[in-house]
């Protein structure tokens, strides 16, 4: 028999000029191309997926600030998964293996169970959808509460965008956000809303399409423009004009960006997380928050659904 590689089993799609390979661990976009260009930064099938690359995150997306919150009147302390933060980091799925329940040559649908357990005893089972077509990549994440009690939930996708060659740095960036999460430097716990163009415009505000530079970028944004059909979409292009764009819908009013800034020069900067969010970081403890953090509350037997896609430009 075969070994399955450290990735898991690999979901081989492809549509026209695109391909993609989606490996079963994590639900996770290992790869992605358009013409044989990258369009995220991939990586091996035999390797430990690096950085949360391309994983499905639930049953929260980005942190909870020292891995506590109070939920229905209970205290729950989740396992600190970011330790460097002491926060708990992108969810329990993201080294779930998801089982493939439907399959074809452009499409895959996975799921996989978040179990009842210490600090999330809640069941969740996560249904993804991953498909092929002209416009590119799209997934859906849909959850169900199969629990007798109500649940927190929230999700979102880890790709890091790929424009062209060389790094973020050389890439213009066009992202229709008015308001930036700030936080504090050194843990990144969330301290309020601001507008982007109030204190530092040249780090935060790119409603207009420019050049990334030198800025280093881990926050989250809302206040998204969109066009008639409710659609938020985010650019990332090279000199020539190609690169890829991501987009989605009212399900997810955050997204995350990451100019994936590393202490090894050579793993850093190679692709810009672009992470839409139906909730907003440490969502878990909402009621912390001046602003509206998003947070979904699964009702027992009901469902949530979100998606977002990838495509090529140029």
């Amino acid at each position: 028999m075969a070994r399955t590689p450290s990735s898991g089993i690999q979901h081989a799609l492809r549509a026209g000029d695109y391909e993609a390979v989606i490996a079963s661990v994590g639900a996770t976009l290992r790869s992605l191309t358009y013409n044989g260009r990258d369009l995220v930064v991939p990586f091996d099938a035999d390797e430990v997926r690096p950085s949360y690359r391309g994983a499905t995150l639930a049953p929260w997306p980005n942190r909870v600030v020292d891995g506590r919150y109070t939920f229905g009147g209970a205290e729950h302390q989740l396992a600190l998964t970011e330790p460097a933060r002491s926060h708990a980091l992108h969810g329990l799925a993201a080294w779930l293996d998801f089982e493939a329940i439907d399959k074809g040559p452009d499409h895959v649908t996975l799921a996989a169970v978040v179990q009842p357990q210490t600090a999330y005893p809640w069941r969740i089972v996560v249904t993804t959808t991953f498909s092929l077509g002209p416009d590119g990549l799209t997934q859906t994440v849909t959850a169900r509460n199969d629990s007798s009690e109500p649940a927190p939930w929230g999700t979102g996708p880890h790709p890091y965008l790929v424009a062209g060659e060389g790094l973020v740095d050389e890439w213009t960036l066009e992202l229709p956000a008015a308001e930036v999460l700030a936080v504090t430097p050194d843990r990144l716990i969330p301290t309020g809303l601001v507008a982007v163009d109030a204190d530092e415009p040249e780090r935060f505000d790119f409603r207009s399409a420019r050049r990334v530079g030198a800025v280093e970028i881990d926050h989250a944004y809302t206040a998204l423009a969109r066009d008639d059909q409710g659609i938020a979409t985010v650019r990332v292009t090279d000199d020539s004009g190609s690169g890829v764009e991501m987009a989605w819908d009212a399900a997810c009013p955050w997204v995350q960006i990451h100019t994936a800034d590393k202490p090894d020069a050579a793993l850093s900067r190679l692709g810009l997380a672009v992470e839409p969010m139906t909730c907003a970081p440490d969502a878990f403890n909402a009621a912390n928050y001046a602003y509206d953090a998003g947070l979904i509350v699964l009702e027992p037997g009901a469902s949530a659904e979100a998606s977002w896609r990838i495509a090529a430009i140029g």
